[in-house]
């Protein structure tokens, strides 16, 4: 399977999907770390990609975004941003609400 169907198939067949640098359980960078603490806290289920073990995958989600950097989000197949779009939109109450919009659940406690 070429690289491109494999995040394809990653981020349509799952609500929400974070390709990061190393594993929700160890992030293996600073932005990661912090997108995770974010889902964490609202209590999102998602999917961790690592893409620091494989460079395909490292590669192929740039081009698939067309954004440079990662960790990258996605929610219900849909390009988030990345770490600083992720912070804002939590900061200002927008990513809540877009959890909320696509039928996701948010703790209770997280701030609308």
């Amino acid at each position: 399977m070429a690289i491109d169907q494999f995040i394809d198939n990653e981020v349509k067949g799952n609500d929400v999907v974070l390709f990061m640098k190393g594993t929700p359980q160890f992030p293996m960078c600073g932005f990661s770390g912090q997108v995770v603490q974010i889902l964490d806290y609202l209590g999102v289920p998602y999917k961790g990609l690592n893409v620091l073990e494989n460079e395909d995958l490292r590669n192929g989600i740039k081009s698939y975004s067309n954004w440079p950097t990662i960790p990258q989000l996605y929610v219900k197949g849909e390009f988030v941003g990345g770490c600083d779009i992720v912070r804002e939109m939590f900061q200002a109450g927008e990513l809540q609400s877009l959890m909320k919009d696509k039928g996701l659940p948010v703790k209770a406690d997280a701030p609308a």
